[in-house]
């Protein structure tokens, strides 16, 4: 792999480090109480390493914020295709703030 290819994938890299640390310290002493499958921890990583730091960010926030007692819950997988209007200066568009499995 060449340097600017490593570059291009530091910011991913780097917000799949901070999964992982979540992941190994905080995510066991909070107890695994997660309203969807996979975990919430699990769908940021898949969508940041699918996506970039940029689209996977906002589909991880979307998620979070759908896992909640009044939220969803069941099974909820990362979209395999960006979603339909997601821009980078339209980033909202990249997260499914309601339902599971749409499309």
């Amino acid at each position: 792999m060449d340097c600017a290819s490593t570059m291009r994938r530091l910011p991913r890299n780097l917000g799949r480090a901070l999964i992982w640390i979540y992941r190994h310290t905080l995510s066991p002493l909070v107890g695994y109480n997660c309203r969807h499958l996979p975990t919430c921890s699990i769908y940021g990583d898949e969508a940041i390493e699918r996506f970039g730091l940029w689209g996977g960010g906002w589909m991880t926030l979307a998620r979070l914020l759908r896992c909640q007692p009044w939220g969803t819950s069941g099974i909820d997988n990362v979209p395999l295709t960006k979603p339909p209007g997601a821009r980078w200066y339209l980033p909202w568009r990249y997260g499914r703030w309601r339902g599971v499995n749409e499309g």
